[in-house]
């Protein structure tokens, strides 16, 4: 039986579905690792907390060295700034209006506060907003690595920098996003990818007189490959938990899966098919043919199709079924979406104890 499998059946706790499920033991092992390979490899540790919206987890990463936090909208910077986060960036490219203005000024006046850019319009907007506060927040301009999203040309990271600073802003430095390295077999290269990107950044803004303290890359896939001089600080958000994904490109091990979303077998009309009581509600719906939409560790079974309340899953026609009130453990192909889909967490700890955990910044998506 699966691990997971024996910690439902062992847990009176764990009977209620679905529910996200989290084993403490291996989270801390997560959290404890990551921050040893950024210590060992002289690269500042800073989180993204959009995977976990957790203070509760955010805590236990400060608590084991990351320097301060990563997050994605204002409302999830909020969220952590009240629960007393006191250095945090927010990694998008924001455009400051309606009540962002206010609600950033705010933050500026509780955290050291840090924000993405890639624009100068989006600088002019900022400036704006934060009025004389702009000489306390930095901006950090995003760089595009080859993925495709949003971040200038690495040539105009300087230019970028220059008009920021001479509207006030300190700018420290640059930061990238190598998504593409979240297709099996394209991790290291791009990690390559970034490393070039960044360092001819990182000549742009020095042609134009100004330093460069902060070279920041992401992702849980590519951080292992994150290493080169560079780089001064990394950004991983996945690793705290893992998932299908993941564990598919090579990232993880099975035995480092802290989450998994335990549902209950609801409906077996016939041989070959059971219906389980998770959805895209609780999933996402991150998936395709080739991988469905989830997997039950152990049984090697996935979830084919997703209504918003059902889960398909393949069984063979002619091997074991699974009856009606069945409860399997479902690992997630993207455990981000998942984690936003619930309320709180139920916490496992070593001793098989639950704790409910909430998702502080669930919802907060601006």
């Amino acid at each position: 039986m699966h691990r997971f499998s024996e910690i439902l059946a062992g847990n009176d706790r764990l009977q209620e579905s679905p529910a996200a499920i989290v084993l403490r033991d291996t989270l801390s092992e997560n959290i404890a690792r990551m921050q040893r390979f950024a210590d060992s490899h002289g690269k500042s540790l800073r989180p993204h907390v959009k995977t976990h919206k957790s203070i509760d987890i955010g805590c236990l990463q400060i608590a084991a060295g990351a320097h301060g936090i990563t997050a994605g909208t204002v409302g999830e910077a909020e969220v952590f700034a009240e629960a007393g986060v006191t250095d945090i960036f927010i990694a998008y490219p924001l455009w400051a209006a309606g009540s962002k203005a206010g609600r950033l000024r705010s933050l500026a006046c509780r955290t050291k506060l840090s924000i993405g850019v890639e624009s100068r319009d989006a600088a002019d907007t900022l400036s704006e907003a934060l009025g004389e506060l702009r000489t306390e927040v930095s901006l950090v301009i995003e760089i595009e690595c080859g993925a495709g999203r949003s971040g200038v040309d690495p040539r105009a990271a300087g230019a970028l920098a220059r008009y920021a600073v001479d509207r006030g802003f300190p700018v420290p430095g640059v930061y990238t996003y190598p998504g593409h390295g979240g297709v099996p077999g394209e991790r290291r290269r791009a990690a390559r990818d970034q490393e070039a990107a960044l360092t001819a950044a990182v000549h742009s803004i020095e042609a134009k007189g100004l330093s460069v303290d902060l070279v920041s890359a992401g992702s849980t896939p590519t951080a292992e490959f994150s290493i080169d001089r560079v780089i001064t600080e990394i950004r991983p958000g996945e690793y705290v938990f893992n998932d299908g994904d993941n564990l598919r490109l090579g990232a993880c091990r099975e035995s480092d899966i802290a989450l998994f979303v335990a549902a209950t077998v609801v409906s077996a009309q016939e041989p070959g098919r059971a219906i389980l009581d998770v959805g895209s509600k609780a999933l996402g719906r991150e998936g395709d043919a080739e991988r469905g939409f989830g997997t039950v560790p152990g049984l090697g079974h996935r979830l084919h199709k997703l209504n918003e309340y059902h889960g398909y899953l393949e069984l063979l026609a002619d091997g074991p079924q699974l009856p009606v009130g069945t409860m399997v453990p479902v690992l997630p192909n993207h455990v981000c979406p998942v984690v936003n889909s619930f309320d709180e967490l139920t916490v496992v700890m070593p001793d098989g104890t639950c704790e409910m955990w909430p998702v502080s910044a669930r919802g907060r998506l601006n």
